[in-house]
């Protein structure tokens, strides 16, 4: 398979690049040390059309496909770990739902402003008690005249203290009990069904705004990486959602929907990796060609060079991963199993990446003033979304079987 980029995609992907380079890595200590949402870069971000890359032109987008989008996102990160965070949200988990299910008015109001980064997006699924494990969601959504009455927790929503609307997932209809299954259950696998007997009341997708009564935007996680992403728990007390919010077509079809977009949140996130991963291997490059041991250049010494060259042997090998899950999904082949293996091998690989690259740095890699130190955090954070190494073997393996 060629995966040679078209004239388009090395515009594209030059394009962010020279941003990347001009705009972004200047500035990302400044961002990590003032710990606040980078609304300016995330305007620029704007402005070059990247929330709209893979949204139609009638929106305001440029009706792009995954592997354009994945390439723009990847110089990103290589930039900054918390922007590229705060722009996928934006252009994917953020927004998605709406421009798939929402009405006319939330189109106008919402999806076309949030395009040109007027408006800033989050979703909501996580909850204290229920991360990988999509059964555990607890929030519920009672019926009313007129709408739905939300009440319950979440936890981990990216950019909730700056976002204007939220996408939640929550439970609607008559609680009957929980039903025994007929045969042992499969293993769970990340942000999909465990597999144990189905709840009678399914997931449903609502669209809260920031304005609405009973919802409570709660303390803020302090992260040990992407410091300049917000994150934080939220709360719906007794939060009214009327009809017209609920954005799915019927109650209970929301994880229908959800399924169709994790393999692409698993491609992008293993396209984050691998920008904060070409990133570390760049400056412990420099590095090992600069620092002198004994009379000479670390990168003259066998040890030293035996990490860069399986540093780059296993980045490259993870570069196709990445694109080959987002090609497939492009030409709307089967992709679930390649996506998790992308999003797998692309982080962990990072990891790797970035650990060698601090080890190559040595103190000076434990030092602040050096930009590895950012690298080796921030990777973390692509281990978590979209399912972890653990959830993703599973899901491999059941692919495997079938």
């Amino acid at each position: 398979m060629n995966f040679d980029l078209a004239d388009e995609q090395r515009a594209i992907r030059d394009a962010f690049a020279r941003f990347s380079d001009e705009r972004i890595a200047p500035q990302a200590a400044a961002l990590d040390d003032a710990k606040a949402f980078p609304r300016e870069l995330f305007a620029e971000l704007a402005r070059l059309g990247f929330f709209g890359l893979r949204y139609p032109e009638a929106l305001g987008g440029s009706g792009l496909a995954l592997p354009e989008f994945a390439l723009a996102l990847e110089e990103i990160a290589r930039g900054s770990m918390s922007l590229a965070g705060a722009a996928a949200m934006q252009s994917l988990m953020g927004t998605k739902f709406l421009h798939l299910l929402g009405n006319a008015d939330i189109t106008e109001r919402l999806l076309k402003p949030a395009i040109r980064g007027e408006k800033i997006g989050a979703i909501c699924m996580t909850e204290p008690n229920a991360g990988s494990d999509l059964d555990g969601i607890a929030t519920r959504a009672r019926k009313v005249d007129g709408g739905y009455v939300l009440n319950g927790q979440k936890t981990w929503v990216t950019s909730a203290p700056v976002a204007d609307f939220f996408t939640v997932f929550a439970r609607a209809g008559e609680d009957t009990g929980p039903q025994a299954p007929a045969s042992p259950p499969p293993p769970p696998a990340g942000g999909e069904s465990s597999g144990r007997a189905a709840p009678t009341r399914k997931l449903t997708i609502f669209l809260v705004e920031r304005s609405f009564r009973g919802l409570i935007v709660g303390r803020e996680i302090h992260k040990m990486g992407v410091w300049a992403l917000p994150t934080s728990e939220l709360a719906f007390d007794g939060c009214f959602v009327p009809d017209t919010h609920r954005l799915s077509r019927e109650e209970g079809d929301g994880e229908q929907h959800l399924r169709k977009t994790l393999a692409e949140v698993r491609v992008i996130t293993g396209a984050m990796a691998l920008g904060v991963a070409r990133a570390a291997l760049d400056a412990a490059r420099r590095y090992a060609a600069e620092r002198a041991q004994f009379g000479k250049p670390i990168n003259r010494y066998q040890a030293i060079q035996f990490k860069l060259a399986e540093m780059a042997t296993a980045l490259e090998s993870a570069v196709f991963l990445v694109r080959h899950a987002a090609w497939l999904h492009a030409a709307g082949r089967p992709h679930h199993k390649e996506a998790a293996m992308a999003k797998l091998h692309a982080t962990e690989t990072a990891a790797m990446v970035c650990d060698q690259a601090a080890r190559i740095f040595a103190s000076y890699g434990y030092a602040m003033e050096y930009p590895v130190q950012r690298y080796l955090r921030d990777v973390r954070f692509t281990l978590i979304g979209g399912g972890t190494s653990e959830i993703l073997k599973l899901i491999i393996a059941k692919e495997l079987a079938t």
